[in-house]
């Protein structure tokens, strides 16, 4: 709870404050009011729910420890109290609340359509929330708060509310359209920020305020005597806070045995529901990734280390809960804004189109990545440039062109500043200057047509291009290609035994590498071991990158002058047969 509702709090409970209370409930009378009305229906009702909650409050306020969210628990307890209620009248009130909510759906006016399908909803959905994600709605969009009071108020960063609150509008979304409500996070948003409060008669706080201080509120069922109240809705009020008393104010105590165990049963449907299908969602994003990866690797052996990890968290996801602990997701929160505060200490490896990351991509970059050392950290550097430049020629410049040659007659233009004015987000020349056109009059939409100049660390980069159809992109390690290239050319020279020990390759590397680092690409060759017929070829691959600043071939061809024996010239033939080269290829042989 803020430390403001704290103080307010404890001034009441130490010195029965009448003032302090006062301010609580002018403060929270709305948010339980708009609670209770969406529950009951019935406005007189929906007051005297709201009175009971402050009593309990009152008689609570001695136990509520520090870290609870007080919106959060009204919130909570208005739920309870309505509960109770609806229990003792379920068939006159059944019948009024649906003759209430059909008033309100035949309503007119579009900007209140998103409202009047979720509202009838919107407090079970509330109900299949965590503690942590239905304070943060309840901040965020009943009381309107910023996503930094937001973070203050539960303890986290502001990232992290944003982060939580995200998450539980995905939920609160997913629970709808399960009921036939479909909606985006964004309507649901607005729709409860707008609507969900509705202003309580004005003088319900002094007389709540009023029945909490009957006798020094030390008795629930004398200060509730204050209220006028017909003894139906004694009745009802008093049944709520027995419940709430006697279960806690987090459940509440049904009248029957057959009611309860229903209940759980449909608490633990919708838990496994939900963990299925972030189950599901889990395993399909780790193997998207996976595939991913297996395709680069195929092409050029990169990237080891993360399809090993990928496995290993594909078994995890198969054999464990989907849902992660709280510590995983600190852990994960905690690597995001060290990516970003190392992101801000490393100006020179930033690029433009950077703005355009989304917190995924952060979230994929900072994932497994190793900022215990200077090779993990560059490695995750790359990565983001990897995806914001992905995203700038996949989404962003591809459809800027197409909207571009459908104004020009299907004619490029000659220099790409000139599509500056077909992008749907403004873009700047730094951006534009990054890339080359590389076709010029009509377009060949089978041929590259922008590829991406320039490389921002000369070791840790990617290569990116798009043709009109589809986009195309790579991240390279040049201090992995030179150890692996070392390794593979040890391994030659001994018999297929590839190196352990960083000191065995040392005279095989074409550069310095510290030793750690080497050591955790010799571990990663040994679990994934090189194709026969690449360390048959190591000593012509160290040969080539000699004399080429440490890259690999693009074309296995080009390995051709560096071959001394027949072994190697066969094994090179096997290669060019199984992937043919790209000149092969463009020469038609």
């Amino acid at each position: 709870m803020s430390n403001d509702d704290l103080t307010l709090l404890r001034d009441y409970s130490r010195d029965r404050s009448e003032d302090a209370f006062a301010a609580l409930v002018t403060r929270y009378v709305n948010l339980v009011y708009s609670v209770a009305l969406r529950q009951t229906g019935d406005p007189h009702l929906a007051e005297e729910i709201t009175q009971a909650v402050f009593i309990l409050l009152a008689r609570k306020a001695d136990s509520l420890g520090s870290k609870v969210i007080l919106p959060g628990w009204l919130c909570r307890t208005a739920r309870n109290v309505a509960a109770n209620a609806l229990t003792l009248q379920r068939r006159r009130q059944h019948r009024e609340q649906k003759a209430y909510m059909e008033s309100r759906l035949n309503e007119p006016g579009p900007e209140h359509d998103a409202w009047q399908q979720i509202a009838p909803l919107l407090d079970a959905a509330m109900d299949q929330l965590g503690q942590q994600h239905h304070d943060a709605v309840v901040l965020r969009f009943f009381e309107n708060r910023n996503f930094k009071d937001v973070g203050v108020a539960l303890g986290v960063s502001e990232d992290a509310a944003k982060m939580r609150v995200s998450r539980a509008l995905e939920k609160l979304r997913k629970f709808f359209t399960k009921r036939g409500v479909v909606s985006s996070a964004a309507s649901i948003a607005g729709a409860i920020s707008t609507n969900s409060i509705q202003a309580a008669p004005a003088a319900l706080a002094g007389t709540i305020s009023a029945a909490a201080f009957s006798e020094a509120a030390t008795s629930i069922f004398t200060a509730t005597k204050v209220i006028a109240m017909t003894t139906l809705q004694k009745a009802i009020i008093t049944a709520a806070v027995v419940s709430i008393v006697g279960a806690g104010i987090f459940a509440v105590r049904l009248n029957s045995r057959l009611r309860e165990q229903n209940e759980a049963f449909q608490q633990q449907q919708a838990l496994l529901a939900s963990q299925l299908e972030q189950l599901q969602h889990n395993r399909a994003d780790a193997s998207n990734r996976i595939a991913s990866l297996t395709g680069e690797l195929a092409k050029n052996r990169r990237n080891d280390a993360e399809l090993l990890k990928l496995r290993g968290e594909v078994t995890q996801l198969t054999g464990a809960s989907s849902e992660p602990s709280a510590a995983a997701e600190k852990i994960w929160l905690n690597k995001i804004v060290k990516l970003k505060k190392i992101l801000q200490e490393r100006p020179d490896k930033r690029v433009p189109e950077m703005q355009f990351l989304t917190e995924k991509d952060w979230g994929d970059a900072s994932w497994d990545a190793d900022f215990d050392t200077e090779d993990g950290i560059r490695v995750a550097l790359s990565n983001l440039r990897g995806m914001a430049e992905n995203t700038f020629l996949n989404e962003m410049m591809k459809a800027a062109m197409k909207k571009y040659l459908a104004a020009n007659n299907d004619i490029l233009p000659a220099s790409l500043l000139q599509l500056e004015p077909f992008f749907d987000v403004p873009v700047t020349d730094d951006m534009l200057q990054r890339y080359k056109l590389v076709q010029t009059g009509k377009v060949d939409n089978a041929a590259a047509l922008v590829e991406l100049t320039g490389e921002t660390d000369p070791d840790y980069d990617s290569n990116h291009g798009m043709s009109i159809n589809g986009a195309w992109g790579g991240g390279f390690n040049r201090v992995q290609q030179a150890i692996q290239t070392a390794a593979t050319a040890y391994a030659g020279d001994n018999n297929g035994q590839l190196p352990t020990d960083p000191s065995q390759i040392t005279s095989y590397l074409s550069r310095t590498v510290d030793a750690a680092t080497v050591q955790k690409y010799l571990n990663q060759m040994a679990a994934d071991r090189p194709p026969s017929d690449v360390i048959i070829l190591g000593s012509a691959l160290k040969a080539y990158a000699d004399q080429n600043n440490g890259k690999e071939p693009e074309d296995p061809a080009g390995l051709m002058p560096y071959i001394t024996t027949p072994e190697q010239k066969a094994a090179l033939q096997r290669i060019i047969a199984q992937y043919p080269s790209k000149s092969a290829a463009q020469t038609g042989k």
